[in-house]
């Protein structure tokens, strides 16, 4: 039991320290060895360091063996630590608060966790973490006793560099994405640092810069990668955007509002400190385009990413009809501007059968490079083979829930390879997407749309032209390589695959070559519409393609 209170008295310029050795307490009078507290401070830290050496050896005395046990329980030596380590964990689930932990591990992004008192400082491009103290209450009290404290309050103690973008393996696209300082500070002190905005939730840190534009770069370095790194926090969760787009908020704000509760933030343009107990600076990507249940919380597939579209998009879809049926009151003789009619196949009533919808095909048309030359004789064709068809041509400003409803809707989307090919994410599951693959575009082709359109469950078509049906065609030897082997031509570099197979190629199809595939797109299709008919009218089921 220590019997004397009197820990410390202050004079001008001396410090005194009572105390009873005899009960545990260790006197110090800097006063009488002629020390000042204007004297260089490595010789306070090293007394500090000696005073927190003799106190561990004092814990015995003062608390007993079973305290001094607990100092040793945050060892490597712990038995329970042993026990919970889990070889096989991913990288930074485990952590401490005060702590940063990224993994770059990976090929295609970077990735940190902040964990703490996190604080942005927009002006200088850093995200702030202040480290809980770490010393014992009387090394604390000997530090404020010398104004250590107040020195080292914001010394570092890590120090991390992130371009949170999902495209690490492109240097050049690097280069133009904003880099974020991410520091870790001591905080021994106990300084209460600004902070004007707090959120009690995590903050998601990440760039729509680099190849925001594209809608293909959209959704699979943006888009998807928010998805997979926030969905798991049920919306309780704000963005914190570098490179902040207006329209890019607007283009996506139904997508986002059903991933976040809160209003995205500028970090560049709001310059207000934000603090949060936690942050994940840089996104998490899988593949092309798609979920990886395997790596999912809930595993969550691409199949939840396209239920989230159906909720994301509906009030607005229901909206546009909604405006389309005032439109038919007033103008009851004509169809309302932008609708699509649903005519179906008559039957004669005498026969009564049930009427038999015809199955929608919709046509992404191209304008500039690879654009379907011969469109209006695609279209024939496949009014004549029975398709109710759409040709639906749209741009970077075009809303995306007008694309969603035409494709939602439809049973068929044909397509020449490019970006435009993302939205086959707006297709339902087990609707057919036919894609005109160019030369030179096949393995991209498949790589980036045709696979991911199978794991969404799509049936998947791959149409590759023959070097006739391609304009290059009449541009080159019959004998050059760009026609006979455009493999060789595409290892030579993207400089090459653009400029002559992506900027400098049109396709004209093969009417009759293409419309073997249509038709089996048609037979499934419109089976598959009509499957409360096939009973009566003996059709054939809609199970396969092949």
């Amino acid at each position: 039991m220590v019997h004397h209170q009197r820990f410390h008295q202050w004079r001008k310029g001396e410090a005194h320290i009572f105390g009873d050795v005899e009960h545990g307490l260790v006197v110090f009078d800097f006063a009488s060895f002629g020390y000042k507290r204007k004297k260089p401070r490595l010789f306070y830290l090293l007394l500090i360091s000696l005073l927190s050496c003799g106190f561990v050896l004092l814990v015995p005395e003062l608390f007993g063996s079973s305290s001094l046990s607990l100092l040793y329980s945050f060892g490597v030596d712990s038995e329970v630590a042993r026990e919970n380590y889990d070889a096989n964990a991913p990288p930074c689930s485990s952590m401490s608060n005060g702590t940063i932990c990224c993994d770059r591990s990976g090929v295609r992004t970077d990735l940190c966790i902040m964990k703490g008192d996190v604080r942005t400082h927009s002006a200088s491009s850093s995200v702030f973490l202040y480290s809980p103290k770490q010393t014992s209450g009387l090394v604390d009290l000997f530090s404020s006793f010398l104004g250590v404290a107040e020195d080292h309050a914001d010394e570092e103690l890590q120090h991390e560099k992130i371009r949170p973008y999902t495209r690490k393996w492109e240097s050049n696209t690097m280069e133009t994405i904003d880099e974020l300082d991410l520091v870790v500070r001591k905080d021994i002190a106990g300084a209460r640092h600004q902070c004007d905005v707090w959120h009690n939730v995590t903050a998601v840190f990440f760039s729509t810069g680099g190849y925001t534009g594209n809608v293909y770069h959209e959704f699979n370095d943006g888009i998807l990668p928010l998805y997979i790194t926030s969905q798991h926090f049920n919306k309780e969760v704000v963005f914190v955007i570098l490179e902040y787009h207006n329209w890019w908020i607007t283009k996506y704000g139904e997508i986002l509002s059903h991933l976040t509760n809160y209003p995205p933030i500028d970090f560049s343009g709001d310059k207000r400190t934000h603090c949060f107990p936690e942050a994940i600076v840089g996104l998490n990507i899988h593949d092309e385009l798609t979920v990886d249940p395997s790596l999912m919380k809930g595993k969550k597939s691409i199949l939840d990413f396209r239920h989230l579209l159906d909720r994301a998009y509906w009030k607005r879809v229901n909206g546009l009809i909604q405006d389309e049926e005032r439109e038919m009151q007033l103008k009851p003789n004509q169809p309302p501007s932008g609708s699509v009619q649903e005519p179906r196949m008559k039957i004669n009533k005498q026969d009564q059968k049930p009427q038999l919808k015809k199955p929608k095909l919709v046509i992404l048309s191209r304008g500039g490079s690879r654009a379907l030359v011969n469109e209006d004789c695609l279209v024939k064709m496949a009014e004549e083979m029975g398709f109710k068809v759409e040709v639906l041509s749209p741009d970077r400003t075009t809303e995306l829930a007008k694309i969603y409803r035409v494709l939602n809707s439809s049973e068929v989307m044909i397509g020449v390879h490019g970006a435009a090919m993302t939205h086959f994410l707006f297709l339902k599951p087990g609707s057919v997407f036919i894609q005109v693959v160019p030369l030179g575009t096949d393995w991209a082709a498949e790589t980036y749309y045709g696979e991911p359109a199978r794991k969404l469950g799509l049936k998947y078509i791959g149409y590759e032209i023959l070097p006739r049906e391609s304009s290059l065609y009449g541009e080159y030897d019959k004998a050059d390589p760009v026609l006979t082997n455009p493999k060789s031509v595409t290892e030579k570099g993207w400089e090459y695959t653009k400029k002559i197979y992506l900027d400098g190629q049109n396709v004209s199809l093969d009417m009759t070559r293409f419309r073997k595939r249509l038709s089996k797109a048609y037979d499934y299709s419109f089976t598959k519409i009509n499957w409360h008919s096939n009973l009566l009218l003996n059709l054939p089921s809609a199970d396969s393609l092949d």
